[in-house]
C-alpha cells in the first residue's frame, strides 16, 4: 500500500495545515484515532484533514493547538482557509474535486460545472441572480470557468458523467448556446477526455431520482460522496453512505445509454439546436 502524499506546504492553506498536522501528530506518538477520539472525528477524517481533502474548522483548529501545543498555529492559519471563491456550501467540495484522482457525476437539470462554456454558465448565473450587477456574474463565470481548469491535464482526473436526458432538451440561453454548450461536451468525449453517457427519458424510474450526485475518489485518502439542492451541499465521507451512493452511481450508470450511444445522441441535439439558431 503506497504511503501518505507528500504534501507541499506551499501549494495552499490546506496543504500547509495538513502537512503540519500530520508532522504534529507523528511528533506526538498519535494515530489518527487517536487525534480524533476527543473530536469524535474518525481516524479516516483526520487522515482526509492531513491530506488536504477535507477543510479544517475553527474548533478543530483550537482543539489541534490544544492537544499539539501548537500555540496557536492552527487557529491562525484556519483563517486563511475561510476566503474561498466559492459558495459556502460548496467551497470544500470544490477543494477536494481540485485534488481527486476520479470524479463520477450524476445530472439530473443542468451541464456540471466542470463541463460548461462560458455563455451557459453565465445564464445559469443570471437565472440564479436576475438583479445582480453584471460585475458580480462577471465573476462567478471566471470562477467556474477557472475551476474547469483541471480538465486541462489529458489525463487527471478521470471524469465519468451521466447526463439526465433533461439536461440536454432544457434551454438554457438558448439554442445557441445550447448548441456550442453540446458541442464542447462532445468534444470533450471524442478527446477521449472525458467518460460521457446518456440516461435516457425511457430509462424511466432510477437509483438517483432525487437529485446531483458526485463521487470523488482519492490516492492517499477515502472516498467522498457531494449531494446538492437549492443553496445548500453536503459533503459525506461515512463509509456506508459512500457504498451506497457508490451503489446508486453504478444503478445510474446501468441504465444509461452506452458512451457511443450517448455520444451520438448529444450531437443530434446539438446539430437540432443549431438548425433553431440559424432560423432566427
Amino acid at each position: 500500500m503506497p504511503g501518505p502524499r507528500k504534501l507541499d506546504p506551499s501549494a495552499s492553506p490546506r496543504a500547509l495545515l495538513g502537512a503540519e498536522l500530520r508532522h504534529r501528530r507523528e511528533a506526538a506518538g498519535l494515530s489518527q484515532t487517536d487525534l480524533g477520539a476527543p473530536l469524535f472525528l474518525s481516524g479516516s477524517f483526520i487522515g482526509q484533514l492531513e491530506s488536504g481533502v477535507r477543510r479544517m474548522q475553527m474548533d478543530q483548529a483550537e482543539k489541534f493547538d490544544e492537544m499539539l501545543g501548537a500555540d496557536g498555529f492552527f487557529v491562525r492559519n484556519c483563517e486563511a482557509l475561510k476566503k474561498s471563491k466559492y459558495p459556502e456550501h460548496f467551497a470544500e467540495a470544490a477543494e477536494a474535486e481540485a485534488r481527486a484522482e476520479t470524479i463520477r457525476e450524476y445530472a439530473p437539470q443542468l451541464i456540471p460545472g466542470l463541463l460548461q462554456t462560458e455563455g451557459y454558465a453565465r445564464a445559469v448565473f443570471r437565472a440564479y441572480q436576475p438583479t445582480a450587477e453584471e460585475s458580480v456574474i462577471d465573476e462567478l463565470v471566471a470562477t467556474r470557468l477557472e475551476r474547469a481548469q483541471i480538465l486541462a491535464d489529458p489525463t487527471a482526473p478521470l471524469l465519468w458523467v451521466a447526463l439526465d436526458e433533461a439536461v440536454l432538451r432544457r434551454r438554457v440561453g438558448g439554442p445557441e448556446v445550447m448548441a456550442e454548450s453540446l458541442c464542447h461536451i462532445a468534444g470533450l468525449a471524442r478527446r477521449h477526455r472525458i467518460i460521457l453517457q446518456v440516461l435516457p427519458f425511457s430509462a424511466g424510474a432510477h437509483a438517483a431520482l432525487n437529485g446531483a450526485l458526485k463521487m470523488m475518489s482519492f490516492c492517499d485518502a477515502p472516498p467522498l460522496a457531494y449531494l446538492e439542492v437549492l443553496g445548500v451541499g453536503r459533503l459525506e465521507d461515512d463509509p456506508a453512505a459512500v457504498a451506497r451512493y457508490d451503489l446508486s452511481y453504478d444503478l445510474v450508470a446501468a441504465s444509461s445509454l452506452s458512451p457511443d450511444e450517448s455520444l451520438a445522441l448529444i450531437e443530434t441535439v446539438a446539430e437540432e439546436f443549431t438548425h433553431e439558431a440559424q432560423e432566427l
